[in-house]
């Protein structure tokens, strides 16, 4: 089984006509996942490629075409409302691959979108996965493997090492998430491990965390309380000085909280196998799958 897509999810693409969407677009059908249509205001009645329907509006992509997930590649001006366009629409899921959008928006947005009951993905997040039977996202289908291990990330490039180093050992993915690298983010670790687990044919799950915020701390009291399936995790910046943003808007240590240390240690305490390098994490999960 798998997490929020699967060979069902009928995708409305905001902002396929520009340069990242079509690109991506394109990416995605190929994979196999149904693109079903676009959403440009001003550009309604057009096609992409000659196969995909334009609208102006996601409603009409919704009525028309029976769109329930949208995937966003709407500049960042435009994409806390390209967001709330969504979910007031109906769609189910959304997957916000903008980044950039101001903090303050976002915390706005997500309120909106949770009082919706929409499940919001982002932003500046690679997409979501599930192998071989839908792709949302920028990632490269290529490298994932059907098969039961969940993978949850706020790294998109260790996302696609991690999967790597799996696939490569036979080991296949359920779903893979990337939570995404901004300080405020529709979903969390927390929630994304409580799909995880109620999902019957994940049999464990990688966690690829970095240095800022809590919520691999907040995780960890959550895999205490309710995960009896094996864990393993990687958390990036173990030397990153304080004070100093490395990388994602989100991945700064402040005030002496958001220590790659601090998140380690709440991990290892619940029993998740930390790995000591991104080289060993496919490695980790086949030996502690082997220990089950």
């Amino acid at each position: 089984m798998s997490i929020l897509v699967d060979e069902n999810t009928r995708v409305v693409v905001q902002g396929i006509t520009g340069g990242h969407g079509s690109f991506h677009t394109k990416q995605m059908i190929e994979y196999g996942t149904k693109v079903v249509a676009g959403a440009v205001p001003g550009k309604g009645g057009g096609r992409f490629e000659d196969r995909v329907p334009v609208f102006d509006t996601v409603a009409e992509a919704v009525e028309q075409e029976g769109a329930n997930a949208s995937i966003i590649f709407v500049p960042a001006p435009f994409a806390a409302d390209a967001i709330c366009e969504a979910s007031d629409a109906g769609v189910a899921l959304v997957v916000c691959i903008t980044e950039g959008i101001p903090a303050l928006d976002m915390v706005k947005v997500r309120a909106y979108v949770r009082a919706k009951g929409t499940r919001l993905v982002g932003p500046n997040t690679p997409g979501v996965i599930t192998p071989g039977a839908c792709k949302m996202g920028i990632q490269a289908g290529w490298i994932h493997k059907p098969g039961g291990i969940g993978v949850i990330s706020r790294s998109g490039t260790l996302t696609y090492e991690a999967v790597y180093q799996l696939t490569q050992r036979g080991i296949g993915q359920s779903t893979c998430l990337g939570l995404g690298g901004d300080p405020v983010l529709g979903t969390d670790f927390t929630e994304a491990i409580r799909m995880f687990n109620e999902d019957g044919e994940t049999e464990g799950m990688v966690l690829i965390g970095e240095i800022g915020g809590r919520e691999e701390e907040k995780a960890a009291a959550y895999i205490r309380e309710h995960v009896d399936k094996p864990v393993v995790a990687f958390i990036a910046g173990r030397t990153a000085p304080a004070g100093v943003r490395m990388g994602h808007a989100g991945a700064i240590i402040a005030g002496g909280k958001g220590k790659a240390e601090d998140k380690i240690r709440a991990l290892d305490a619940v029993g998740v196998r930390v790995s000591p390098s991104p080289a060993e994490i496919g490695v980790t999960m086949e030996d502690a799958l082997a220990r089950r």
